[in-house]
């Protein structure tokens, strides 16, 4: 019988591609515990590390910046259209401004993060340099994994502290990376200790940095949500904002090492892409896959998205973030599912702030419904190949609960 519905309902979509009005009934069976599957785009096989297993969950970090961020599926505002499908395992669209959380998948869903991770280094480390500052290169600043990226900075070299921050955000060097970590705290793994105690500042408790770019290391986790937290640290810096504008700049010639100048360029093509774009970063190893952040402005808003563990085919991690980011200004700018806290707001003590009430009073998608359907089944747009795409795994997802039991764990598809 549940085969006959499903199969019904199907054909009915397939056949009309019409809205689901956003008071529709749900599904009778769609018991409370049910986990909203995300939208994913296919993606093809590659070979990769095995995958860290991350921390225990904590209930209370989840549950930081509100209630519905607390799952590992998709949550949304109710009567939206469906977010595009995308490869990322975890992702969130927030509002840099409000602090407005518009949407997510797994929000707090523990991820490795590459080189977004020197988004973090920048909170923590830009405000006390002095970008005009000539220093130089160690030895030790150039210990960084073999093949890795980077500027190209030379050992005995010297540098405007600007250049460095440069090379960081255009060509995600790991060599300026260890070089800013030690100007800002005496030495790398002192600038990681100061950037852990900033994570837990600004509220970022599922963020653990073990190296200062971003190259993996034991232990060393985010979240999507923490990322948004770090990022609208970043762009409320306005130094911050034009580096992460620059297209391009000239790395001055090394006259004591007999080495010219050369110049290099900005990797995150949002910036000439994507109108309105405010900057972003990059990251990829073989254990993190790609991961991207990326803000833009439009009619006077600004909004952020982070992406954790996608691959770059069928579409880019960057496009992925301009999809979702088009869907986020689609939206109404009272929508919300949660918030961004405050820095100093939260610590590890206290893990759990009253979310402030959504504007419009709706109470939002959250992963698991409390009880009957989750209201997005009733309000995504369904006509569009991702709402239907969203639907029917949802609907499918469904007609399997009674074969096997539900698992409850981080994903690391």
């Amino acid at each position: 019988m549940r085969a006959r519905v499903l199969a019904a309902a199907v054909a009915v979509l397939l056949s009309t591609g019409t809205a689901v009005p956003a008071d529709a009934a749900p599904p009778a069976a769609l018991a409370p515990g049910v986990t909203l599957p995300c939208p994913k785009l296919p993606t093809p096989a590659v070979t990769r590390p095995p995958r860290p297993v991350p921390p225990a969950a904590v209930p209370a970090q989840q549950r930081v910046g509100g209630e519905a961020l607390a799952t590992p599926g998709l949550v949304v505002p109710p009567g939206t259209p469906a977010p595009p499908p995308v490869t990322a395992t975890s992702w969130l669209v927030a509002d840099l401004d409000s602090g407005a959380v518009l949407g997510g998948c797994g929000p707090h869903e523990y991820a490795t993060p590459a080189s977004v991770q020197k988004l973090l280094l920048a909170a923590t480390m830009l405000p006390k340099l002095d970008p005009k500052q000539v220093v130089t290169v160690t030895r030790a600043d150039l210990d960084i994994e073999p093949g890795s990226s980077a500027v190209g900075l030379l050992e005995g070299g010297r540098y405007p502290v600007e250049i460095a921050w440069l090379g960081l955000l255009l060509q995600s060097g790991n060599e300026a990376a260890n070089l800013l970590a030690r100007l800002g705290a005496g030495s790398a793994q002192a600038g990681v200790r100061e950037m852990n105690a900033e994570a837990r500042r600004l509220g970022a408790l599922q963020t653990h940095a073990v190296t200062p770019s971003g190259l993996d290391g034991p232990g060393q986790f985010t979240s999507a949500y923490d990322l948004a937290l770090i990022a609208r640290v970043c762009f409320a810096n306005p130094t911050f904002l034009r580096y992460a504008l620059t297209e391009r700049v000239q790395i001055p010639a090394q006259p004591a090492l007999r080495k010219p100048g050369f110049q290099i360029q900005n990797e995150n093509l949002l910036i000439y892409e994507y109108p309105g774009a405010l900057g972003g970063k990059t990251g990829f190893t073989d254990l993190a896959r790609h991961t991207y952040v990326g803000a833009a402005e439009r009619n006077g808003r600004r909004l952020v998205v982070t992406l954790l563990g996608a691959e770059r085919r069928p579409v880019r991690a960057w496009e992925q973030g301009a999809r979702l980011l088009d869907w986020g200004f689609s939206l109404p700018p009272d929508s919300s599912v949660g918030r961004l806290v405050e820095p100093g707001e939260v610590t590890a003590d206290d893990a759990a702030p009253t979310p402030s009430a959504a504007p419009d009073a709706r109470a939002p998608l959250a992963g698991r419904s409390s009880g009957g359907a989750p209201e997005w089944l009733g309000g995504a747009v369904v006509g569009g190949s991702a709402g239907l795409v969203g639907l029917l795994a949802a609907l499918l997802a469904l007609g399997r609960r009674r074969r096997r039991p539900r698992r409850r764990a981080v994903r690391w598809d």
